[in-house]
């Protein structure tokens, strides 16, 4: 059964912004999927995990076009972050929010 929603997606004024933390989330997932995927054999779960990152590293993109890393970075956390986890963008936004503190 479908709600009725008074708000719709043309009557809303501000453009959702995608979160910086929630794509960070999304990719881990993603790289824990394909790797379950990949020593069980799963296509499946590798397939899922690939489209996770895949969208995670669209939506970390679209988050990080206007961002300011010295105003709303993480620094050596962001960046240590990135490296654990092989996400190359946040370790290179860690470095940069780290870099402009100093």
């Amino acid at each position: 059964m479908s709600s009725n929603n008074s708000q719709t997606p043309s009557s809303n004024t501000t453009p959702q912004q995608p979160g910086l933390m929630a794509s960070h989330a999304e990719y881990i997932k993603g790289a824990a999927e394909t790797t379950i995927g990949n020593l069980t054999g799963s296509h499946a779960w590798t397939t899922s995990g690939e489209q996770d990152k895949a969208h995670a590293k669209a939506a970390m993109k679209a988050a990080t076009e206007n961002r300011d890393p010295a105003a709303s970075g993480y620094g050596k956390a962001e960046e240590l972050a990135g490296k654990l986890t092989g996400c190359e963008g946040m370790r290179q936004e860690g470095a940069a929010s780290a870099a402009k503190r100093d």
